[in-house]
């Protein structure tokens, strides 16, 4: 017999998600908004981590950036053990709108609303970063190259990395699904967000944090190359979020449920 402290089996998480979507397409707005507020600065909190991680190490070695991982890992871990509305975890929704649980109505409602959030409270944090100082030196300079980096990507490049960057935050969030405890839902969200990082992929809420907080450090970047980035970013991470694991797991699982 499974005991309180075993992890949910997958078909068991499948029914968790798909319950968490329910709830969250009915949160009333400035619940949602709030909220969205909140794992907006939360992943901005990660990537600060990150900059800070990152000063003088080479960024092309292999321990530099597992070690930038797992930092940036503290902001999935805010949401998730937390309690945030996070735009790209909010993708395994799509679960609960495929078993019309929820309208597509409220899911687009629900991404909506929350990425608008998300990009306030990045901004916002990015913001208050610099009004702090802490954007004019060596920090600065490392969120100014990555923003100018991200800037830099062609559109296929950006789409493919936020898609795979996406699967990887999607299954850290299904990983903490199968939680008991919060350490364990932090050892869950921890690897699979190390990896996205450690290997270069894209998150659209983490650029929204990066992009203001290099121009402020002085990246020089334009705004077709920010809107650029943000866009096909976002459309990967719908992809490989919404079709890359929710929708398998969907189709895996969903009959099995009944």
């Amino acid at each position: 017999m499974p005991s309180d402290h075993d992890a949910y089996k997958p078909a068991e998480i499948a029914a968790l998600i798909e319950t968490a979507g329910v709830a969250k397409a009915a949160l009333p707005l400035h619940r949602m908004a709030t909220l969205a507020l909140l794992a907006g600065a939360f992943i901005g909190f990660g990537a600060a981590f990150w900059c800070i991680a990152m000063v003088g190490a080479d960024p092309g070695f292999g321990p530099h950036r597992v070690l930038g991982g797992v930092v940036f890992a503290l902001g999935l871990i805010l949401v998730v053990v937390g309690g945030a509305e996070l735009f790209t975890g909010n993708a395994l929704m799509v679960m609960a709108a495929v078993d019309r649980r929820i309208t597509l109505g409220q899911l687009l409602r629900n991404w909506g609303i929350v990425y608008a959030g998300n990009l306030v409270g990045a901004v916002g944090l990015a913001l208050a970063f610099g009004m702090a100082g802490l954007l004019d030196g060596s920090m600065g300079a490392v969120a100014a190259k990555a923003a100018e980096t991200k800037a830099a990507l062609p559109p296929v490049e950006a789409f493919v990395r936020g898609a795979l960057c996406n699967a990887l935050v999607c299954l850290a969030v299904w990983l903490s699904f199968a939680a008991r405890t919060a350490t364990d839902k932090i050892l869950g969200v921890l690897w699979p967000v190390a990896a996205f990082v450690a290997l270069g992929l894209e998150h659209s809420v983490a650029n929204m944090f990066l992009f203001p907080a290099g121009l402020w450090a002085g990246a020089e970047v334009t705004t077709s190359g920010v809107a650029g980035n943000l866009l096909w970013v976002t459309l990967g991470n719908v992809v490989g979020g919404a079709g890359g694991v929710a929708l398998a797991y969907r189709f895996a699982y969903g009959a099995m449920r009944g």
